[in-house]
């Protein structure tokens, strides 16, 4: 496949997440596991999905809405995450199109590895104001 990856790294899908997605190799960091994990959301690859959750917090099933599009993705941040890291918070926004009406999904992920393996943990609870 020679489209652009839907992550927006700049190369193609089978230089990109689709090598993740294929399983000819595992993503590096957290980072490139969630730009792996959006691309698989652009496809509605759920079984992608349901692989790369952690055991812990994995969901028995995942129901994709057909009716969401996925437009772009922006990282906003990483904290750890790297190759010698276990552990990796990756803030993201995804942007999407339902029923015609623009929408974005902002997002704190936790990330942690397992014998060289990455996984999406959770949502990192929201910030607590303090007063």
């Amino acid at each position: 496949m020679h489209q652009r990856c839907p992550c927006l790294s700049g190369d193609t899908y089978s230089e990109c997440c689709g090598r993740f997605h294929s399983g000819t190799a595992l993503p590096p960091t957290a980072e490139w596991l969630m730009r792996s994990r959006y691309s698989a959301f652009y496809f509605g690859d759920a079984q992608y999905l349901l692989k790369t959750w952690h055991q812990l917090t994995r969901p028995e099933a995942l129901d994709l809405d057909p009716e969401i599009t996925w437009r772009r993705l922006d990282i906003v941040r990483t904290k750890g995450g790297g190759l010698l890291d276990s552990n990796g918070i990756v803030e993201f926004t995804a942007h999407y199109r339902v029923t015609g009406k623009a929408g974005r999904h902002n997002e704190v992920s936790r990330f942690q590895k397992v014998d060289q393996h990455w996984y999406y943990l959770d949502a990192a609870p929201p910030p607590r104001n303090v007063a």
